[in-house]
């Protein structure tokens, strides 16, 4: 399984961000009903107290690519529910995550129409969450954070349209943070492959490195820094986001500006494809083709170099990441969601919670077709994530992620992709020579502020 792209689409959760303002959840209206995110719900769906309700009836399942590789394994957990509950019945929609997946999902929201159950990404998340389209499991089932490690439990806390900090969606699996890099062009760079650098402006310091010795024949890395906000602010413990969520603040921290003239000097000086600066294609491709020195950050892409470019993969190797800082730190997992809307939602949070439960999740992370890892306690003590052999690329990145996640936190920063495209935007200008960085930086918390104030 490739790694996912981090961001979905920008125009359909820019829709949604500005709808969200007075959508939220509401406890009902004259006529009994309730609402949620602007539609008609069960009373039981929002407002305080317990969800009740029995456990059958038909509902519908969404994941994103996953049915060719992962069909037999998903059929099996939903047989074993439907088994365990009598009279239930999921239907799994496999999306293809495409580029119009975000809008979409926008789409199915605003119609009141969203599935029962649907794998979401931070992003994806985020915005629902403040549109009030899904259902807040702290409070629906208070229990729902025992099976968790807390670390992800806790980077699972989205903001309401009130800025109150909720739980909207259940931790499903982590694909860990490594360094991934092609040891010969470092070498040819003069960069020694078995020293990763500890800072993120380290790294970038290796990637001029890279740059000069290439002389446009190979490059370090992707130019479109989407692929880098709000994740190496993060690592260097920027703060993008006020406290409550409201408004932004990474223009305050003067090390920002600094990063932006750094990605401005390295795009300047060929570290990075010129054509790749507006481009979502992540590095697997070009990496694969032995002109990227750098890959993906993802263990997933180590084995899909393993089994895209063998003769790269031999020259491929993992280290830590830089996480300035924070220390041992793993990015934000992916995550299951029950729609607020759902017009069955005992059984939806029912199944949510089945799907995610430490015995799911220890059996899909130990299927060889996939480098994740899971998120409860219990899997995490298994001894298939704690003892490791080997020590080919693909095993070392295993090695590496679980040892990182004994002491690991999950932080990442929730933001929408409205607003981290308005970040990026002015990014690109002052990369492009186009602003200053000190403009660029102030514009874009700017643009992001007026984002968020619409958001509500």
């Amino acid at each position: 399984m490739r790694a996912r792209r981090l961001t979905g689409s920008i125009v359909g959760i820019i829709a949604l961000a500005l709808t969200a303002a007075g959508c939220g959840l509401s406890g009902g209206s004259d006529d009994g009903d309730a609402t949620a995110g602007g539609c008609k719900v069960d009373k039981g769906n929002v407002g305080s107290g317990k969800l009740t309700g029995d456990v059958k009836g038909s509902i519908t399942f969404q994941t994103t690519n996953l049915k060719k590789d992962f069909g037999d394994f998903f059929n099996g957990v939903i047989k074993d529910f439907e088994t365990a509950h009598p009279g239930t019945k999921v239907k799994w929609i496999d999306d293809p995550g495409d580029a119009t997946f975000g809008q979409r999902t926008v789409a199915d929201a605003q119609a009141c129409t969203l599935p029962d159950v649907l794998n979401v990404d931070s992003p994806t998340a985020t915005s629902l969450t403040k549109a009030g389209y899904l259902l807040n499991l702290g409070v629906k089932d208070p229990d729902a954070a025992k099976p968790f490690v807390p670390a992800f439990w806790k980077s699972s806390t989205m903001k309401d349209s009130s800025g109150a900090s909720v739980h909207t969606v259940l931790p499903w699996y982590t694909g860990g943070i490594v360094l991934t890099y092609n040891t010969d062009l470092l070498k040819k760079a003069g960069v020694d492959p078995e020293k990763p650098p500890t800072t993120v402006f380290g790294l970038f310091a290796d990637y001029e490195k890279v740059a000069k010795a290439a002389d446009g024949k190979f490059y370090a890395t992707m130019a479109n820094p989407v692929w880098r906000i709000p994740a190496d602010w993060d690592q260097m413990n920027i703060k993008t986001l006020s406290a409550d969520g409201k408004s932004a603040v990474f223009a305050d921290d003067p090390r920002t500006v600094q990063w932006v003239e750094w990605m401005t000097k390295l795009y300047k000086e060929g570290a990075m494809p010129k054509d790749s600066l507006s481009s979502n294609n992540d590095p697997s491709t070009l990496y694969s083709q032995g002109k990227v020195a750098y890959g993906s950050t993802n263990p997933s892409f180590v084995r899909f170099v393993q089994q895209n470019s063998p003769s790269v993969y031999t020259k491929t190797a993992v280290g830590q990441q830089p996480f300035d800082a924070l220390g041992h730190t793993t990015g934000a997992p992916q995550y299951i969601a029950t729609a607020a809307t759902s017009k069955n939602a005992p059984t939806a949070l029912a199944f949510a919670e089945f799907l995610t439960n430490a015995e799911n999740q220890t059996a899909w992370c130990k299927d060889p077709k996939v480098v994740i890892f899971p998120t409860t306690t219990t899997s995490l003590d298994d001894p298939f994530f704690q003892k490791v052999s080997g020590n080919d690329p693909f095993s070392e990145a295993r090695k590496l992620v679980a040892e990182q996640l004994k002491t690991a936190t999950a932080y990442q920063t929730n933001i929408s992709s409205a607003v981290q495209n308005a970040i990026v935007a002015q990014v690109q200008l002052a990369m492009q020579g186009k602003k200053s960085a000190a403009d660029a930086v102030k514009d874009a918390q700017e643009k992001a502020n007026e984002l968020l104030k619409q958001a509500g």
